[in-house]
């Protein structure tokens, strides 16, 4: 049965938790008129969820083109955001070399960069030159992702890649400690 003096109880802790919530707001979210917007960057994590998702389909993508094998760095570089770099060599696991990133736009934290150069966007290479390519990110904290190593699809035709290996990553002198520790 329902006992009134329980009902106003509640409502006078929804009451009483609201305004908490109220007084805890800054300002900014209690004033709409005087809300300056100010862009961040998403979270690392969200990056690292999306560099997992892309990684069935690649980080990279081999093709074929006018006489020349191109490597695109497209995904990654989606997320240049928040990866300090890209490591990477062709037909070895030594990650000798490291894809330009593009200099971030907190506003367009996801769009490509409109350089025409496409300095940004692949390499090229002599058809049939890669083999494989293997690819680590390297986030803005200094961790690394593991190592994906990629070959070019079968279908010459398609602009893809499929996995060949993944490798855990080498611990490197460069990397930082964790700041929690390891269980």
């Amino acid at each position: 049965m329902f006992d009134p003096r329980h009902g106003n109880r509640l409502l006078k802790a929804l009451l009483v938790g609201t305004a908490l919530l109220a007084a805890g707001l800054p300002a900014s979210a209690q004033e709409d008129d005087e809300a300056e917007y100010q862009a961040q960057i998403p979270d690392v994590s969200i990056y690292k969820a999306m560099l997992d998702a892309n990684k069935r389909t690649g980080w990279v993508q081999f093709r074929e083109y006018a006489g020349q094998q191109l490597i695109y760095f497209t995904a990654l570089q989606s997320m240049h955001c928040r990866l300090k770099e890209v490591r990477y060599s062709i037909n070895s696991d030594t990650l000798d070399q490291t894809f330009p990133m593009a200099k971030c736009d907190p506003e367009l934290p996801f769009n490509l960069p409109s350089d025409d150069s496409q300095n940004w966007i692949y390499i090229k290479l002599k058809p049939g030159e890669a083999q494989t390519i293997a690819v680590q990110a390297v986030w803005d904290d200094g961790s690394g992702s593991e190592i994906v190593v990629y070959q070019p699809c079968k279908n010459p035709e398609a602009t893809c890649a499929a996995i060949k290996t993944i490798k855990k990553a080498k611990p490197r002198a460069d990397e930082p400690a964790p700041s929690t520790p390891v269980r």
